[in-house]
Order: C-alpha cells, then sequence, then structure tokens
C-alpha cells in the first residue's frame, strides 16, 4: 500500500508546517509571542503601579509624561528601525531594541526620583518602538505568505493573558515585594526570549541582502551616503514629531498663553511627520497610504473611548475597580477572538469587507459604552459593547498589518511598518491631546456632556475610518507579498 501523501491546509501549506508552532517555526514564534507578551505585561503592570510609584518618589506633576514619554520617544525608535531593518534586517534593530527596552525597565526600576522614572520609560519606549518593527519584519520574511495573519493573531493572543491576570499581579508584588519589582521583573524574562530568535535571526533571508522580487527595485549598498543622509532626515523628523506630542501633551495642561505658545509649537512640529509617511498619506490616496490613516483612525477612536470608560463605570455608575476592569478584560478576549478569525479565515475574506465591518463594531462599542452613562442602560450590555469594539479591533488590526507588509517591496517593508505604527502612535496621542483638555474644563459641572462629548469624539473617528476603508484594496491576494 502507498504511502498517502500528506494533506495540505487549505491555504496551500502542507500540514506539518500548517501552524505558527509547527516543529519548524516553533521556537522563533514562541520568541516573538514571549516579548510581544512581556511588553504586553508591561504596559498594563506600570499603569496599575504608577500611582504607588509617585506615592513613594513623589513628583505628581510628572505623572502623565511617564506615559506620554515612552509614547513619543517609540516614534523616535520606529523610524530608526525601519531604514535599519529595510538595509541590514531586524536583527540589529530586534537586538538594540531589546537591550534599550531592558536598560529603560532597569533605569525605572532603580529610580529614587520620578523624574529618573520618567528617564527610564523613555528609554524603554525608545526600545520598544525598535523592536517591535523588527518583529513585522521577521514575520514577513520567516513565514509562508498564508501562515502570517496566524503569526499576528499569536501576537494578539499574546495580549490575552497579561490583560487578565496582569493588574492583578502587579498589585500583588507592589503589595508584597515593592513596586520596583515590577520593573525589574521583566528584564529577566526577555534576554531568553531573545535567545529563542538566534537560529532564525542567523538564516540569510533574515539578516538582510538584495531583493529577490522583481518589484523590489534597487537596492543601495550599506556605504553609500545617500540611505545615511535620507536615514538621517528621517531620524529628525522622527525627533520633531516625538517633540510635538510632548509639548501637545504639555501645553493641554497648561494655562492661558503658555499653552496657546506650546500646542501652536506642537503642532508645527507635527508637520515633521510629513517626511516619514508614504506619500499620500495625509489625505488618505487610495492603497498604501489609505491603509495607514484607517490604522491611525481606528486606533485613535478605540484607545481614546477606552481610557475614559473605566472612569464611566466607577464614578457615573458605582462599580468598584476590579468590576469596571471586566470591561477591558472582555475587550482584549474578544480581541484575541477577532484576530484568530481573521487569521483562521484567511484568503476567505475580502480585506475591505473585514475592514468595514470592524470598524462598525468598534463604532456599535462605542455608542453602548457611551448609553453606560445613563442608569437605566444595562451595565452588562455597556461590558458586552466594549467586547464588541475588541472584535473589531481583533478583526483590523492584523489584516491592516498584512496589507502593509504585501503592498510594500522587500526593502520597503521596514519603513512602511514603521510608518503604520507610527501613524497609529500620533493618533491615539492626538486623540488623546483634544479630549483631555476638554473632559477636564467640563466634568466638575457638567460631568455627563464631558463624558459624551469624548465619545462622540470616539465614535466619529470610528465612522471616519469606515469612510477610508473605501480606499483600501478590496483584495490584495498573498502571493504579491515580498
Amino acid at each position: 500500500m502507498k504511502n498517502p501523501t500528506p494533506r495540505a491546509d487549505p491555504a496551500g501549506i502542507p500540514a506539518a508546517e500548517a501552524s505558527p508552532f509547527a516543529a519548524r517555526y516553533r521556537t522563533v514564534t514562541t520568541g516573538m509571542v514571549a516579548l510581544v507578551g512581556l511588553g504586553a505585561f508591561e504596559a498594563l503592570a506600570v499603569t496599575t503601579v504608577m500611582p504607588t510609584v509617585v506615592g513613594a518618589l513623589g513628583g505628581l506633576g510628572l505623572y502623565a509624561m511617564a506615559f506620554a514619554g515612552p509614547l513619543a520617544s517609540s516614534v523616535v525608535g520606529m523610524v530608526a528601525a525601519g531604514g535599519w531593518t529595510d538595509r541590514r534586517g531586524p536583527t540589529g534593530s530586534l537586538h538594540t531594541g531589546v537591550a534599550l527596552f531592558v536598560a529603560g525597565l532597569l533605569v525605572a526600576g532603580t529610580a529614587t526620583t520620578m523624574g529618573v522614572v520618567v528617564t527610564g520609560r523613555v528609554v524603554q519606549g525608545l526600545g520598544s518602538g525598535m523592536f517591535g518593527v523588527a518583529l513585522y519584519v521577521v514575520v514577513a520574511r520567516v513565514y509562508p505568505d498564508a501562515l502570517q495573519p496566524r503569526v499576528l493573531s499569536a501576537f494578539s493572543a499574546a495580549w490575552v493573558l497579561p490583560a487578565v491576570v496582569g493588574p492583578a499581579i502587579a498589585g500583588t508584588i507592589a503589595e508584597h515585594l515593592g513596586w520596583r519589582w515590577v520593573f525589574l521583573a521583566v528584564p529577566v524574562l526577555a534576554v531568553p526570549a531573545v535567545l529563542l530568535l538566534r537560529p532564525a535571526l542567523a538564516s540569510a533571508a533574515v539578516r538582510g541582502g538584495p531583493p529577490t522580487s522583481a518589484t523590489a527595485g534597487p537596492t543601495a549598498s550599506p556605504d553609500d551616503p545617500a540611505p545615511s543622509a535620507a536615514a538621517s532626515r528621517r531620524l529628525a523628523g522622527a525627533v520633531g514629531a516625538a517633540t510635538g506630542l510632548l509639548l501637545l501633551q504639555v501645553g493641554g495642561r497648561a494655562d492661558g498663553g503658555r499653552a496657546v505658545v506650546l500646542v501652536a509649537v506642537g503642532v508645527a512640529l507635527l508637520g515633521t511627520v510629513r517626511g516619514l509617511v508614504p506619500r499620500g498619506t495625509l489625505r488618505a490616496a487610495a492603497g498604501l497610504p489609505a491603509v495607514l490613516v484607517v490604522r491611525g483612525l481606528l486606533a485613535g477612536a478605540f484607545f481614546g473611548a477606552e481610557v475614559y470608560l473605566p472612569l464611566l463605570l466607577t464614578r457615573e455608575r458605582g462599580l468598584s475597580a476590579a468590576q469596571a476592569g471586566l470591561a477591558l478584560t472582555a475587550a482584549a478576549l474578544t480581541w484575541s477572538l477577532g484576530s484568530w478569525l481573521r487569521g483562521r479565515f484567511e484568503g476567505r475574506w475580502a480585506d475591505r469587507v473585514v475592514l468595514v465591518i470592524g470598524a462598525g463594531a468598534i463604532a456599535v462599542g462605542i455608542v453602548l459604552a457611551a448609553l453606560g452613562l445613563w442608569p437605566s442602560f444595562p451595565v452588562v450590555a455597556t461590558v458586552a459593547g466594549w467586547g464588541a469594539a475588541g472584535l473589531g479591533m481583533g478583526l483590523t488590526y492584523p489584516t491592516l498589518s498584512l496589507l502593509v507588509l504585501r503592498l510594500s517591496a522587500p526593502t520597503e517593508q521596514g519603513e512602511n511598518t514603521a510608518a503604520l505604527q507610527l501613524v497609529e502612535s500620533l493618533s491615539i496621542a492626538l486623540a488623546l491631546a483634544v479630549s483631555g483638555p476638554v473632559f477636564a474644563l467640563l466634568v466638575a459641572d457638567r460631568p455627563t456632556t464631558a463624558f459624551v462629548a469624548c465619545f462622540a469624539g470616539a465614535g466619529l473617528l470610528a465612522l471616519l475610518g469606515a469612510a477610508v476603508c473605501a480606499r483600501v484594496p478590496h483584495r490584495v491576494a498573498a502571493s504579491t507579498a515580498g
């Protein structure tokens, strides 16, 4: 009797290699998921313990900067990593990014003043921006096209456990061991995660080299001064945009003429972003630029609303912090579900349709969250609504990431991935910079109006994102990647 032919996955991948955790990919997938999970835990844990940090060290005036600082510095890290990965492969960027991430955590964990904590957070943000871009390029160069959605689904799943248990673990560590160990514990796990990636990073495909696609175009030599000059201009633009973000954060909380000056300078510096994104992005031109804009609008909508949801549930509906956190947990779980569905049905769903459905789910979730302001509206419906928003993010995030990889030549994957994450960070920061002062102005005398204004702004961003989806390609075949 003849041996049966090995069955293949519907996407054409042999059954033995049809999973990111198949033997061929298991080590590198585990390493990348571990890094993403550590970043997720750190983000959620630090948010939980930062009030304790301020209580121990003082410096309440720097509380907001402890969050705005790493968001801004990550922009510089993303841009620096984009050009570096395209010219030399993702290895150097990933190692440097993880090293800076770990160094920042060590600085923050051993700080004796809040200013040093902020400095550590800035270094940490720079590193996370760098290794985040590098991981996406590794996905593009290690895995076959049809398997890439499942890898990105695994990235999303890596946020689930930290979202469910991260805040509780961080609170327990802070209470029994001290807040410093929330920062100091992560580096111990980050180094083994990087070591798991070494075999994949050593391969020629990942290290870089001339493109294999006819569409890639010529590749400049690493010694050619032109790439260095272009990289320097982009890096200067990133520093300008990051500074603009910080000035908007500070200006939004200042008073009188000082606020006007800071905001005006911040907006002017944000103009440097024009040189950091593909041509046509600022007008949402069809194709890749529209993909970036949709990512920014949906991220600004979701996170611009999520910031205020726990406050709404605790202040207006009388829930405890733990009970209010159930809404965030629900969104984390459904985000993972949506991402799994997107990866599972790769090739069966049109990209534009997935994006429109996802944007609609986010808009519905924001509406249901806002309705939680009224005592007659069931809290469980608000929690379920935010779960719908999480499902929408799970559907759209991997789809947009895949579109960027598939619409980019191999020599542009790093810079375009950096542009995707850059637009996302800028959009979230701008959404919060606008809603924050509005909320602060209204919440004391008209709290309902304050919440409605913030949720309405977020809902408008979601609807704009759905509209821009019309400029996204209906479907991009996996065979066009790289």
